[in-house]
């Protein structure tokens, strides 16, 4: 299962870096993670200022 973002992204980037698969983009209004390239490594979690990562 991948991580997921939350409404609570306030799309300032920090975890799209990150990302070692680049499964992260920049959505209309918030942030998202491809689920199909996601590998669950968590590295994007840590690096949310806004706590809008988790596992999904």
């Amino acid at each position: 299962m991948s991580y997921v973002i939350s409404n609570a992204c306030v799309s300032c980037g920090a975890c799209a870096p990150e990302c070692p698969v680049d499964a992260i983009s920049e959505g209309a209004d918030k942030y998202t993670i491809d689920p199909d390239t996601c590998i669950d490594c968590g590295s994007c979690e840590g690096s949310c200022p806004s706590e809008a990562i988790s596992a999904g």
